[in-house]
């Protein structure tokens, strides 16, 4: 433990990037804009790390290279300063990202000890790896496969004096319980402070969807255009205040702040490798303008697993999509499928996805092509299953043409069709130009967005699992290398883990009865009383729907059950659907499984990561309660 350990709070940790491609300035801006401890950013998305994964391949860096221009931007004010840096640029080259930091620094003139963290690395695999979700066993050769390290390794840098600490595969929470564990002293079993922290980084990790930006309700976020970074100001006991720097554009809410916490979730109970983390626990409070108050957070043992991402190629993908305009937009979209599929057949693709999207007002989302319409989320290649594909709701691999279930008269709808096979000229020109020779012998008014080219490689992502004993951490900074052992809280493994459900006395865990009629009241848009966020999470979609005024959170976990939101977003289909309640947020969590196939890289959907499934949600009407 160093001499920093134990001292008073608040510790501010401030985020500068919530995805590699985010705001180059967000740095400067965050260590100019006024005071802050530790300067963290969030680089690695599942997808990225099968976009690094093919950098790779050709010979590129397998890290974040845009980290380095940030680093050149404010590593001399920073160590003036005394401002940490820990993020997880280094991605599957933390050494290689370390050491090109160093010769910035060299370069610079400056002295800064630069640490990363390995381990999370378990290439080559001594097994296939099974499913996490599905149970499957991977057959295809794994690119990558990265373990989820937590935040004691990041400590352990800063302990032994780190001025900068590059990471690999880390939770993105990681950032910010690291840094509290340097700063506050805190250890394994000191589960509410680190289950606080865990909350905060959570709200943080995604940089501007914490300060109003993607808030449903962004006509409220004043300058949204100029919108601050987050900071969390960490306290001892793991409560924290989310804030932002002064003059800064975006709002801090209540509201943002819930928005941000139902992203990307599942159950209430949200697993970690330093601690599970109750969010049926959390107390938010409106503390001043700008300021949220984070209290009351709850922490459980974490699993004594730790996830892992593998990743794989799957094949090679190509789409082209045609604008449909006027009437008879159903025959149209045929027509075309028609012609295409008379000069390339197809069922010579591996998979074939048609999506008709209208774009008239009132127009539904995109419409699977096909009653027997099915996705890549099952048995495609690489799966232990028999090959077949699970139905989705959201993509045509069984034959059938497009239909329009509304909005036949919408004016305008796009028809994009992805094919996917293992054969790169396959899915590349033979597809491509056999959609352009259609162009005079096709629908009228016909023409595309997408000029005939080649196939592309996609990754698939394949969550799973490793013992937690199974993995060790390794520190290495200023030539020094420090092993960092898994250290398990004391006391036994609780909750989900041990397969029981959340226990009845959490904080708000009862839902308000209503006493209502849900068939009563003027019709008007969901969105009018509620907000949403949506996201990927491997194959699944979550989307988190909450009460604008708690008083309306009654009514709404009445109304919006898992039957009635298959009804208002038929896209969903048949799908599993788990429902989770959050009283204390006024809100409700739905996870709809297999909605995105294999993942973001291998889902041909258009909103490919089911960003927009929660605004699509809060366009339906719904007979409302006065």
């Amino acid at each position: 433990m160093t001499a920093e350990a134990g001292r008073p709070g608040p510790m501010r940790v401030a985020n500068c990037g919530g995805f590699y491609g985010d705001r180059l300035s967000a740095a400067r801006e965050m260590v100019e804009g006024g005071p802050i401890d530790v300067l963290t950013g969030d680089w690695l998305a599942e997808l990225t790390m099968s976009i690094l994964a093919g950098n790779r391949l050709k010979g590129r860096p397998g890290y974040a290279r845009t980290f380095l221009t940030q680093m050149e931007q404010v590593l001399g004010t920073c160590l003036d300063r005394g401002i940490r840096v820990v993020a997880n640029a280094g991605g599957l080259d933390p050494a290689g990202c370390a050491e090109a930091v160093s010769a910035l620094a060299d370069r610079l003139g400056l002295r800064a000890a630069v640490a990363h963290v390995t381990g999370d690395d378990l290439m080559p695999l001594a097994e296939p790896p099974v499913n996490a979700d599905t149970g499957e066993t991977l057959r295809a050769a794994p690119l990558t496969a990265n373990a989820y390290l937590g935040g004691r390794p990041i400590a352990v840098a800063l302990e032994h004096g780190a001025d900068v600490v590059v990471t690999g595969r880390v939770t993105d929470a990681a950032l910010v319980t690291g840094p509290g564990m340097w700063w506050f002293g805190w250890e394994p079993g000191d589960l509410d402070p680190l289950a606080g922290s865990v909350v905060a980084g959570h709200v943080i990790e995604c940089g501007c969807q914490a300060t109003g930006g993607n808030y449903a309700f962004f006509e409220e976020v004043p300058d949204l255009a100029h919108c601050g970074f987050p900071i969390a100001e960490l306290y001892a006991d793991g409560s924290s205040v989310i804030t932002k720097h002064p003059g800064t554009g975006g709002l801090v809410s209540t509201g943002t702040v819930t928005a941000q916490l139902l992203y990307e979730i599942a159950s209430p109970r949200y697993l970690g490798p330093d601690v599970t983390a109750r969010f049926d626990t959390i107390r938010l409070e409106q503390e001043g303008p700008d300021r949220v108050r984070i209290t009351g957070v709850r922490g459980e043992p974490p699993p004594d697993t730790l996830k892992v991402a593998v990743t794989y190629l799957g094949g090679y993908r190509n789409t082209m999509t045609l604008v449909l305009t006027g009437l008879g937009i159903a025959a149209k979209a045929r027509i075309a499928q028609e012609a295409i599929w008379a000069r390339v057949p197809r069922e010579s693709f591996q998979q074939v996805h048609v999506e008709l999207t209208p774009l008239g007002a009132g127009s539904g989302p995109g419409t699977p092509s096909g009653p027997g319409a099915g996705g890549p989320g099952a048995g495609g290649p690489g799966a232990g299953g028999s090959g077949g594909h699970a139905a989705s709701n959201a993509s045509d691999t069984s034959g059938g043409d497009a239909e329009v279930s509304r909005g036949d008269d919408a004016g305008t709808a796009l028809l994009r069709i992805t094919v996917m096979d293992p054969d790169p000229r396959r899915a590349g020109r033979t597809f491509s130009s056999a959609i352009v020779e259609t162009g005079l012998a096709s629908y009228p008014g016909f023409y595309g967005l997408t000029p005939p080219g080649d196939a592309s490689p996609y990754g698939v992502y394949w969550p799973s699992s490793v013992d937690a004993r199974a993995v060790l951490p390794v520190v290495t900074v200023d030539g020094v290398r420090v092993e960092v052992p898994h250290t398990p809280p004391p006391g036994p493994v609780l909750g989900e883990q041990a397969g029981g459900p959340p226990p009845a006395d959490a904080a708000g865990a009862a839902v308000p009865p209503y006493a209502g009629d849900l068939a009563a009241g003027a019709v008007a848009p969901l969105g009018t009383v509620a907000g949403a966020r949506s996201g990927d999470k491997g194959g699944d979609a979550n989307l988190g729907v909450w009460a604008r005024d708690p008083a309306r959170y009654p009514w709404l976990a009445a109304f919006l059950t898992v039957d009635r939101l298959r009804e208002l977003l038929p896209e969903v289909g048949d799908l599993p659907i788990d429902r989770f309640a959050l009283p204390n947020l006024h809100a409700l969590n739905f996870v709809v499984h297999g909605l995105l196939g294999r993942g973001v890289a291998a889902s041909p959907l258009l909103d490919a990561q089911a960003k927009a499934l929660g605004e699509r949600l809060r366009a339906v009407c719904v007979p409302v309660p006065r």
